[in-house]
């Protein structure tokens, strides 16, 4: 019989740790609930003591999402810890993951800790967890880069305090796979009560390794693995859950192991993330990247049509990607859209279905055929949103070879509208220091980059932008039939993020986010 590979969903943590990547309340329940309908065992779900708003959001998943362990990140302190079973203890599957660095270059120059005093630290700081929550995950953060024997009395003596899950992180992603394996094996010669616990991962993808490196610790006994669906994360991101999945589903009968995941939801999941963080993912991604089911050389081709075997070793349908169909039309009435929207894993307030099927008359006005990624991009459009400060009203270009591009912009301001005009060295310039001028904003333009989210002349235009404002990064993003309108959206919904993160996001020192 298979054995279980619990999966240990991060992305709400470590995912939103991605530059730009900052998640409001609403947008991390829908994720949190849509991580629940894929399947995954635990979702760590923030670090309630880094801000009111990592508390709030932790507390709300935890009174509303059902299925998986609920997992909030503290530090050895007290005030930590008990501000995260605060936050957690609503929850039927409540965990308090508590983390300190034990490498001793963190020790030096992070902590400014001797070895002595970390051990106290766990003791304290797991022995506390374990008195508010009987499912306790002690990490020591840098463990790859740790001497071996001080890991060994870490994992000890968190053990002793009541540990009932082990992380060793490859944090700054350093660790070769032998050399993982090679470390969790004498781990587990050394301390072999930590076979009574679960035993887990937590790589980053600084050189590539993380799904090797991942692979690699389950091979040598870990059965939970930490993972970021699409791998966001910190700096390069995290092990890619999709991956991880698809690697233990496809090799199955080479390494006897499985996981609780519904796979078919793979790829609605990866786009649900994408939409709310605004990070598109590489056409050439593993798994759920536009191209992994693409097939140009002839030869590759010839062979699908007689055998998809021949060149594709899993199917689109098994990871949720099923080839376009149309769905709906400008015909389609509240139930039909309904109807589709159950099947998408959607469930909407009337409210928000209201206001989704005006705009998805809207755009079907615009387009002859509406697909589950236009109507995927309208929820993301009209329900996972922020509130909005700037709203787009109208707007008219002129452009061309042989005169200067102008825009005229007209906003609403809150309730007030406004409306001014400028120039610049093409279309989207000029609508982008038009609106600067009009929202007085000093945000740097970092990125732009333009799709389409389907195939088609009239496909809808997707258009995601990098702002940055002092110690502020984050990602705007637009949909428009009207690439131009896409773009104006894309830098107003930046804007409004930005303006968002001022007063519900307190900027927190990466030090203190970080496994």
């Amino acid at each position: 019989m298979s054995e279980k590979v619990l999966i240990f969903d991060t992305t709400l943590r470590d995912g939103e740790q991605s530059p730009g990547a900052s998640m409001n309340q609403e947008e991390k329940l829908r994720l949190a609930h849509k991580l629940a309908q894929l399947g995954v065992d635990i979702i760590e779900v923030g670090f309630p003591a880094a801000s009111p708003g990592d508390f709030e959001a932790v507390s709300l998943i935890a009174q509303e999402v059902e299925g998986p362990i609920i997992c909030g990140l503290a530090r050895t302190g007290a005030e930590d810890i008990e501000r995260c079973w605060e936050a957690i203890k609503h929850s039927a599957k409540p965990r308090i993951h508590v983390f300190i660095a034990t490498s001793d270059i963190h020790l030096e120059h992070k902590l400014g800790m001797t070895r002595e005093e970390v051990i106290a630290e766990i003791t304290s700081g797991v022995g506390l967890a374990k008195s508010l929550c009987d499912d306790v995950e002690f990490s020591t953060e840098d463990g790859t880069r740790t001497d071996p024997d001080f890991l060994v009395e870490a994992v000890r003596t968190a053990l002793a305090a009541g540990a009932t899950t082990i992380n060793i992180p490859d944090t700054v992603g350093y660790t070769l796979p032998h050399e993982y394996i090679e470390r969790l094996t004498y781990l587990k010669e050394q301390v072999p009560e930590v076979n009574d616990a679960v035993l887990s991962v937590h790589c980053h993808d600084d050189l590539g390794l993380a799904v090797a490196n991942s692979l690699a610790g389950i091979t040598a006994g870990a059965r939970q693995v930490e993972v970021c669906l699409n791998g966001i994360g910190e700096r390069a991101g995290n092990a890619s859950l999709e991956e991880i999945v698809m690697v233990l589903a496809t090799r199955q009968a080479e390494l006897g192991l499985e996981t609780n995941i519904k796979r078919s939801e793979l790829y609605p999941a990866s786009r649900l993330v994408s939409m709310i963080t605004g990070i598109v993912v590489q056409p050439n991604k593993a798994i759920v990247g536009a191209n992994a089911f693409a097939h140009e050389a002839g030869i590759h081709v010839a062979g699908v049509l007689k055998q998809p075997l021949t060149y594709e070793i899993m199917t689109p349908e098994e990871v949720g990607l099923g080839t376009n169909s149309l769905v709906l039309g400008k015909h389609s009435g509240r139930a039909a859209l309904g109807a589709r929207l159950d099947e998408m894993g959607y469930k909407l307030k009337d409210a928000d279905f209201q206001r989704l099927f005006e705009a998805f008359k809207v755009l079907a006005d615009k387009k002859k055929e509406i697909f589950t990624e236009d109507l995927e991009a309208l929820i993301a459009d009209e329900i996972l949103r922020i509130p909005l400060r700037w709203r787009l009203d109208y707007m008219n270009i002129v452009s061309g070879t042989v005169t200067v591009p102008t825009a005229t912009v007209r906003l609403f301001d809150c309730e007030e509208i406004k409306q001014d005009f400028g120039s610049g060295a093409g279309p989207v310039d000029a609508v982008y220091n038009t609106i600067q001028k009009m929202t007085g904003t000093d945000a740097k333009l970092l990125r732009f980059t333009i799709s389409a989210i389907t195939g088609g002349m009239d496909a809808q235009g997707e258009v995601t932008v990098r702002l940055g404002e002092g110690d502020r990064v984050v990602l705007g993003k637009g949909l428009d039939p009207d690439i131009l309108v896409a773009a104006a959206k894309a830098y107003l919904n930046g804007l409004n993020r930005l303006e968002y993160m001022k007063t519900h996001a307190p900027v927190v020192a990466k030090e203190e986010r970080t496994l």
